[in-house]
């Protein structure tokens, strides 16, 4: 399968961009993804041609533009395979996701006692919402340990987990260590005791065939700037039975039914959760981004990441002093490693010379870098435009960037 995917290079229009004189290489695709040029036309031509704001207007530009954006909504519930469109709540992103259903869900069913679950492992964006829901629910949040390997340890998730858990939320795919997570049996496990299951899918959607109904999670969150789509825009997705539950967090124009002066009442999900004017454009650059994936498949996207990380992950072995943090056995696209005597930030600036971009620092998640006893590490991570010669280029520039600093 090698070089499968280098075509579609010529669709990413700034992996044709030049840093310090050098061809760009972009090894941070688990911070953000570079966008085909398909994303950047729709959300042009809609504002060219197209632009109207939705749900309110009967002429012709104002219906055009409802429609293009309820299509939208239609694309993400069949690319998750949800079972409607009403189960598909845009946000800004999987931060913005979470933290409304944390505020929604602890409203309404979180009381002093209860517990909430995560992993010692999470973005920060699936820890902090969920402290200060306990803090002011006076709820409990119960933390699920990783081994050396960086993969859950069942035994100690299944110790946790009891009635008093409502809800477990955990990432499908860690940004730190790659590791992907056997969140179908969790969600059975979570199930059979009574507690709802939020998956942070922010690293996998963009990776990973998804699929809603197989799953039986109760919610998935993600983000369209992670899924080669714009930033501003991402998704809960939740079941509708439970949406139809939940209380809505902002009040104002589209996310109500009726409003007199003495009481309101509200849509249906998912407008109920949309407040204000939507993001009607970034949904429209999401659905493109969809559009431009779909005919690829994501089986492809993951088999060629999957390839690029088994290269990758040889030819760092190698390296004397090269620690990479998670080898689980299932891994996505990512690898985050430290290296003795050689301070990260040092690496990449020395790299961004040459131009290779890679993340440094804790991503967002000090607590999994506390579990190593670590305070930051360098991370690579693939798309599906990167390519095995790109890896050589890096990995030359590392070792001789490595007889510089040793």
């Amino acid at each position: 399968m090698k070089n499968t995917c280098i075509d579609f290079r010529q669709d990413f229009p700034m992996l044709r961009k030049k840093i310090q004189g050098y061809p760009l290489i972009y090894f941070d695709t688990a911070a953000t993804a570079q966008k085909p040029q398909a994303v950047i036309e729709a959300m042009h031509h809609f504002y060219t041609h197209q632009y109207a704001t939705v749900h309110r207007g009967i002429y012709s530009l104002a219906r055009e533009a409802t429609e293009l954006y309820s299509q939208a909504r239609r694309s993400v519930q069949n690319f998750i395979r949800a079972a409607e469109p009403e189960e598909i709540i845009f946000t800004r992103g999987t931060t913005s996701a979470i933290n409304l259903l944390a505020r929604s869900f602890g409203e309404r069913f979180i009381r002093p006692g209860h517990a909430i679950m995560i992993s010692e492992v999470e973005h920060h964006s699936n820890i902090v919402p969920w402290q200060m829901l306990c803090e002011e629910r006076g709820a409990v949040l119960r933390i699920i340990p990783v081994n050396d390997d960086g993969e859950l340890i069942q035994e100690a998730f299944e110790d946790l987990l009891d009635e008093k858990v409502k809800l477990v939320s955990i990432a499908h795919m860690s940004n730190v260590l790659g590791t992907i997570h056997p969140v179908k049996e969790m969600i059975a496990a979570a199930h059979a005791v009574g507690a709802c299951v939020c998956l942070d899918g922010a690293q996998a959607a963009p990776h990973l065939p998804l699929d809603m109904q197989d799953l039986d999670v109760d919610f998935y969150a993600f983000s369209g700037h992670k899924l080669y789509g714009p930033t501003g825009i991402g998704i809960l997705y939740g079941k509708q039975k439970w949406l139809e539950k939940l209380p809505p967090l902002e009040g104002g124009g589209d996310m109500i039914e009726q409003v007199t002066l003495d009481k309101t009442t509200y849509q249906r999900s998912p407008l109920k959760f949309e407040a204000g004017t939507p993001m009607i454009v970034e949904a429209i650059g999401l659905q493109a981004a969809i559009n431009y994936l779909s005919p690829i498949g994501m089986e492809t996207i993951r088999g060629w990441e999957e390839e690029l990380l088994f290269y990758a992950t040889k030819k760092l072995h190698t390296i004397s002093g090269l620690q990479i943090l998670g080898n689980a056995s299932q891994k996505g696209g990512i690898i985050s490693f430290t290296i003795e005597g050689i301070h990260s930030l040092d690496l990449a600036t020395l790299l961004d010379c040459r131009g290779i971009a890679i993340r440094t620092g804790h991503h967002c998640s000090q607590p999994a870098h506390d579990r190593f006893g670590l305070t930051s590490s360098a991370r690579i991570s693939f798309g599906l435009y990167n390519t095995f010669e790109e890896i050589d280029i890096f990995f030359s520039s590392l070792t001789s960037i490595l007889d510089l600093l040793r």
